[in-house]
């Protein structure tokens, strides 16, 4: 096997994938051969340490530069960049606005720059806030010229609506004011009253359960109630019922015992007549 040879199989035989012959041909090589063996050595060490290594963290400028490649779409331009300056330092700019506008920042030298500038001047700002400065004189004469036309200050009125309801709320205010603090304070004393004498454990749940108890209570006595009073109504219309029919029965009696005493004087009658007609044919 020749060295050029031996470069072109490196591969397949650190991958094991040479026929048995050539594997042979190819390991009898690197011992005949010094160059080549240290070849091996090297490739063999080079592997040996890339795998041990960790591999470096990706920077957002390689990922921005990724997503420019596959996505541009997702870019955004300078303009949009300033206009989401304000919202990005305010911590108010969504997730996937956010991300676009950090790579953006990543990947345009100009718009990297702006907004530690930005940040830097707000910070000048609130240092030399404490240092009042002296008005200058006329300062205010040329803001109610460019304001109103007019350097003397005008009053200023509210529109009509705005103080007739004023007006209202404050003829209105000592009438309702006192109604509503009235009737609070009722209802501050019924909940303390209750929850002292009818809640149980000293709570507005309490109070509902107590209550609940008593309008089964009261349910349960008025069931009992009317079923009483139809129980005594049935005995009252029994009792008229058995009345009636027990005078009913009186009546029949006293006519059947008035006729069982007018049915014997009759026959008396018959022979008296028969007695006399007898003696009148005698006669």
């Amino acid at each position: 096997m020749l060295c050029n040879e031996f470069e072109e199989r490196l591969t397949e035989y650190l991958d094991g994938v040479l026929p048995v012959e050539e594997h042979r041909a190819f390991a009898e090589h690197a011992l005949r051969c010094p160059l080549c063996h240290d070849l091996l050595d090297d490739v063999k060490q080079t592997i040996v340490a890339c795998a041990a290594s960790e591999a470096p963290p990706a920077g957002v400028g390689l990922e921005a530069r990724i997503l420019m490649t596959t996505a541009p779409e997702t870019a955004i331009a300078c303009e949009e960049f300033e206009n989401y300056l304000t919202d990005y330092l305010d911590g108010v700019l969504m997730a996937p606005l956010y991300h676009r506008w950090e790579r953006h920042a990543a990947l345009c030298d100009s718009c990297g720059e702006l907004p530690g500038q930005v940040v830097r001047s707000l910070g000048a700002v609130y240092t030399y806030a404490q240092d009042e400065m002296a008005v200058p004189t006329g300062l205010e004469a040329r803001i109610l010229q460019a304001t109103i036309g007019n350097v003397l200050p005008q009053e200023v009125r509210a529109p009509f609506s705005a103080r007739l309801i004023e007006w209202l709320r404050g003829a209105l205010d000592p009438i309702v004011s006192p109604q509503l603090a009235s009737v609070a304070t009722m209802l501050l004393v019924a909940v303390f009253v209750l929850t002292n004498t009818v809640s149980t454990d000293g709570s507005v749940r309490g109070i509902y359960r107590a209550s609940m108890q008593l309008a089964e209570r009261t349910a349960d006595s008025a069931t009992k109630g009317s079923e009483k009073g139809v129980k005594q109504i049935a005995g009252s219309v029994n009792k008229l019922v058995g009345g009636e029919e027990n005078q009913k029965n009186d009546e029949n009696k006293n006519q059947n015992s008035s006729n069982q005493n007018s049915a014997p004087s009759r026959p008396q009658g018959g022979g008296s007549q028969k007695s006399d007609n007898g003696q009148s044919k005698n006669r």
